[in-house]
């Protein structure tokens, strides 16, 4: 169905200058491994974490491990489990062992999703307004009208800078191959940052020198960008913008998230409630009177934001903030309606965005993608259930399924039935060799799969940038395919290795030191 392109693999800057240090004991399982190679020898970049590991006395780097746990229990780092009816919050469950990027593979990534961000920002824009791509037969509008995000009542608008997203998560997936692919685009509410800022926190601490050794990208100022980010997308005729967080409450699943970036850009975290819109302008309440608002930050989903607008019993959202936003007097970062790009059916188009937009051929593949809706693909994935991954269109989280590998034919059967009724909520990828990185099981490690999601921030057309790192979550259960927290899932530190010229992160908190060339 599409084309794919190739990725490029890890490499090193610096040559080994001593025998290159194995990890002892460990097994790779076949499948590509992001700390060593398949002799279990140090992947180049990685050699003082190995030869560290080495050094390290028995249990040792178990004693960290539960330093860590207890560094992150302390700050309160929690997410929501709606479905554990045991109790809804949670510790973020973290690895010690850090995953390592090489300066040559994060070029490749940073430039792919660039090339990404454009792509679907100039498609968000045209897709609520000319519908060029529509017309010139790339993507059928029954699949884009059919989505439950696409929101008609957004149809004509036109955001400042035509930047429809601004802050964007992208999650992506290496094979047995080292091949990077974007497993799935994040445009509308995007979490995770918050484990990204305070996973490094807790590891400079705990492994400061080979963390300096190293030479790793700092992640640090992402939100002093983000503040900025915000700042300038606020309406032109603004110039020193009120900026606050919007977040649904104390309930949702990442509100520490809310409440930590926006206590680091140093703005207010508000509710529905805090604010009201009058003459088309909103307003934060405040001990001293009603303060005017020029940028929201949201964190709650399109149908909530707006009960005059969008879903009538919404008690999250503020009455009138769409006529507002129409008229120009407040920025919604994102822009309301992004949502579409999340779909997994709208996913399958992208490289054909890409094609159509920019005429240029994607850097980042996608996973191979059949939508069930037509009906070449249907047949196919109906014939061939065994052997794929089937995904619900609009579900999230790990949730909406189907491992053919590791599934029952009566799993199968159910979910047969399900994509006969509704072609158009489902598509199939194949299962893929995911690479998998050393991890702490019990006293010892072993391999277990993980993904990547980078965040992306973009003011501009043409003014994108990527954290160098990123949430590298991973399965903690053995031998399963799926990252996500609410399934089990949890995180690692990201170190991207910094290239000559560029700033690498100190050990001390909010430091950073140039690179020599």
């Amino acid at each position: 169905m599409q084309k794919q392109s190739s990725s490029t693999g890890s490499a090193s800057q610096v040559q080994s200058l001593g025998p290159i240090p194995k990890l002892p004991n460990y097994e790779t399982g076949g499948f590509f491994d992001e700390l060593v190679d398949v002799n279990n020898l140090a992947r180049p970049d990685a050699e003082e974490l190995v030869s560290l590991f080495n050094r390290l006395p028995p249990k040792e780097l178990l004693r960290r491990q539960h330093a860590i746990e207890q560094s992150l229990y302390r700050m309160g780092i929690t997410f929501t489990v709606y479905s554990d009816k045991t109790g809804t919050e949670k510790i973020m469950p973290f690895d010690v062992v850090p995953r390592i990027v090489s300066a040559m593979l994060w070029k490749h990534i940073d430039a792919g999703l660039k090339q990404r961000i454009r792509a679907l920002n100039r498609f968000l824009c045209d897709i609520y307004n000319e519908r060029e791509i529509v017309q010139a037969g790339i993507i059928p509008a029954d699949l884009i009208d059919s989505a439950p995000a696409y929101l008609k009542e957004c149809r004509g608008l036109k955001p400042f800078n035509d930047v429809w997203c601004h802050i964007t998560g992208t999650d992506l997936v290496r094979d047995d191959s080292g091949t990077v692919y974007v497993l799935e685009d994040n445009l509308r509410c995007p979490s995770g940052v918050s484990y990204v800022l305070q996973n490094r926190h807790v590891m400079k601490r705990n492994f400061p020198q080979v963390f300096s050794a190293s030479r790793v990208r700092p992640v640090n100022d992402y939100s002093s960008r983000l503040f900025q980010l915000l700042c300038d997308v606020a309406p032109p005729h603004v110039s020193d913008p009120t900026v606050v967080v919007l977040t649904p409450g104390v309930f949702n699943s990442a509100y520490y998230e809310h409440s930590y970036l926006a206590q680091r850009m140093g703005v207010e975290l508000v509710e529905g409630r805090d604010l009201v819109v009058e003459g088309d302008m909103v307003y934060m309440r405040t001990t001293g009177g009603l303060q005017r608002v020029d940028v929201i930050y949201r964190r709650i989903d399109d149908a909530f934001l707006d009960p005059k607008t969008f879903r009538k019993d919404s008690v999250l959202g503020v009455s009138g903030l769409m006529d507002a936003y129409r008229a120009g007097n407040v920025t919604l970062a994102n822009a309301p309606g992004t949502g579409i790009a999340d779909d997994k059916v709208i996913y399958a188009f992208v490289p054909d965005m890409i094609r159509f937009y920019l005429d240029e051929e994607p850097i980042l593949p996608n996973v191979p993608t059949y939508v069930c809706q037509l009906e070449e693909d249907r047949q196919y994935v109906l014939d061939h259930m065994d052997e794929l991954v089937i995904k619900a269109a609009g579900e999230s989280g790990g949730y909406g399924i189907l491992i053919g590998t590791q599934s029952t034919k009566a799993e199968r059967d159910e979910f047969a039935k399900k994509i006969i009724e509704d072609p158009r909520n489902w598509i199939a990828q194949p299962t893929l060799k995911l690479s998998r990185s050393p991890t702490m099981v019990d006293d010892h490690l072993e391999g277990r799969h993980v993904d990547l999601r980078p965040y992306i921030l973009c003011s501009r057309p043409d003014d994108v940038w990527v954290l160098p790192g990123g949430l590298t979550r991973v399965a903690l259960r053995k031998g399963s395919l799926v990252v996500n927290s609410s399934q089990g899932g949890g995180s690692k530190d990201t170190w991207v290795v910094a290239e000559q010229g560029q700033r690498v992160a100190s050990s001390k908190d909010g430091a950073t030191e140039p690179l020599d060339s």
